[in-house]
């Protein structure tokens, strides 16, 4: 199974047990090179391979556009949810992106909680927002 989720997300790292993958998608339908826009989608599966639940509390993102520009981005959960993901589970998302540069990349952390209360982070893998050449 792996092989095959490795040929759909680009990108994965494992931290503390848990595995975060990435798929970024150009968006052409959503992009306006002439004015300057251009948007990224990307799907999230993140995998709990540890031995106990744990739940997701919040998102850190780091996203540097074209011209080196970083803008951070802080968060509860993803996408309005804060899931608990069981030893085995996994939980998918997908989310946007824009940037005013037709190039850049994004990177994070997500801060979990185990049934303990201790917290950790877990690694968002640094992934490339690239345009199609056709779309600067």
């Amino acid at each position: 199974m792996s092989n095959i989720l490795d040929s759909f997300f680009t990108v994965s790292a494992t931290t503390n047990g848990i595995t975060v993958r990435v798929a970024p998608n150009y968006l052409n339908e959503q992009s306006q090179p002439a004015q300057g826009r251009w948007f990224w989608s990307y799907h999230i599966r993140i995998e709990n391979h540890g031995d106990e639940p744990v739940q997701l509390l919040t998102r850190h993102w780091k996203i540097t556009d074209g011209r080196a520009m970083v803008n951070h981005v802080d968060g509860d959960g993803v996408v309005g949810e804060q899931p608990l993901l069981n030893p085995g589970d996994s939980h998918d998302y997908v989310s946007g992106c824009p940037l005013g540069t037709p190039s850049g990349m994004m990177e994070g952390q997500y801060r979990f909680i185990r049934a303990d209360g201790s917290t950790f982070l877990a690694e968002i893998p640094r992934f490339q927002l690239l345009a199609p050449a056709t779309a600067r």
